[in-house]
C-alpha cells in the first residue's frame, strides 16, 4: 500500500523531478533546501524550479503538466534550450521524504514544447497516455514510412555509420565538411552525432549537401566547434522505391505504395485517343 503524503501538518516531505536526455545525460532537481541522493542520481538543490500543478484522470485522456523555472543552474543553459538538448527528454515528477528517502512518481512523460523568455523558461510536459491517441494503423504513402536502419527497413545501422572528424565548419551556411566524406549526396536525410565538443551528445540531421560539398544541418552548429572533432555520420535516404531497391537491395522492406493512385485521380478527365 502507497503511502498517504501530507496526511499530517508537518511532513519532511520534497518535489523532485528528474529529465533523462536523449543524448545520454540524467539530470535531477529537488525543492529541499540540499541536494539529495536518489536512485543513483545526484538531485541538486534548486529552488528556482516549479512544477505546476499535475492533472491526472482515469480515462484516456491526457495527464497535464508543466514546469516553469529560471535558467540560472549550471545544468540549464539558454544555449542548450536552444539546440535542442531537452527536446523528447522524459521526465518523472514524483515526492520524496528527505528523512527515510521513501519517494513515490506521480508523473512520467516527455519534454514538448519549451519556451524562453526574459531569463525564464517554460516547459510543457507530454504524458504517456498520450500515446494512446496516436493511430497504430499506418496510412497509404508512396514513400517509405518506415525510419532509415529503424523498425521496418531491417538494414543494419552500423554498415552505414562511420565515425569522421570535422575537417571545416560554416556557421553562416550552417554546413560542416568532414575529412574522408566520399559522396555528401548520400548523406542527404542522414545524421550527425557529436562524440566531443561543444555539442557533444547531440544529433543534428542533414538537410542536403551544399554548393561547396559540405553537410548543411537542421540545428545551429557552435561556432566554437574545433577541426578534428569526432562525430558520427549516418548516410540518409530519400524514401523511394528505386533507392530501397538500387542502392541497398531492401525492397522487400518497402514501406510504402509508390504505384496506387493519389487523390489527383479523381481530378483526370478522359481524353481523345492519338
Amino acid at each position: 500500500m502507497s503511502r498517504m503524503w501530507f496526511a499530517h501538518d508537518l511532513e519532511t516531505v520534497a518535489t523532485f523531478w528528474r529529465i533523462l536526455r536523449r543524448d545520454g545525460v540524467t539530470l535531477g532537481f529537488t525543492t529541499h533546501d540540499r541536494d539529495l541522493w536518489l536512485d543513483g542520481v545526484l538531485h541538486r538543490a534548486s529552488p528556482g524550479m516549479v512544477p505546476s500543478s499535475i492533472r491526472k484522470s482515469a480515462d484516456f485522456e491526457p495527464d497535464s503538466a508543466e514546469v516553469r523555472g529560471s535558467i540560472t543552474h549550471e545544468a540549464i543553459a539558454s544555449d542548450d534550450l536552444a539546440s535542442g538538448r531537452f527536446d523528447g527528454a522524459q521526465v518523472r515528477i514524483g515526492l520524496v521524504d528527505w528523512e527515510s528517502g521513501e519517494r513515490e512518481v506521480l508523473y512520467a512523460g516527455t519534454v514538448g514544447t519549451v519556451t524562453e523568455e526574459d531569463g525564464a523558461f517554460s516547459a510543457e510536459l507530454v504524458s504517456r497516455k498520450a500515446e494512446l491517441w496516436r493511430d497504430p494503423i499506418p496510412r497509404t504513402s508512396p514513400a517509405c514510412r518506415a525510419a532509415f536502419c529503424g523498425p521496418g527497413c531491417n538494414l543494419n545501422p552500423q554498415a552505414f555509420t562511420r565515425q569522421v572528424h570535422l575537417a571545416s565548419a560554416d556557421p553562416l551556411a550552417n554546413a560542416v565538411t568532414f575529412a574522408g566524406v566520399p559522396e555528401a549526396a548520400l548523406h542527404a536525410g542522414g545524421t550527425v552525432r557529436w562524440l566531443d565538443g561543444p555539442q557533444a551528445g547531440v544529433v543534428m540531421g542533414v538537410m542536403g549537401p551544399d554548393a561547396a560539398g559540405g553537410l548543411v544541418l537542421d540545428v545551429p552548429i557552435d561556432e566554437a566547434i574545433p577541426a578534428g572533432t569526432p562525430a558520427l555520420l549516418r548516410e540518409g535516404c530519400d524514401r523511394t522505391l528505386g533507392t530501397c531497391a538500387t542502392r541497398f537491395g531492401n525492397a522487400v522492406n518497402f514501406r510504402g505504395e509508390p504505384y496506387l493512385p493519389g487523390n489527383d485521380m479523381l481530378t483526370r478527365y478522359p481524353g481523345p485517343n492519338p
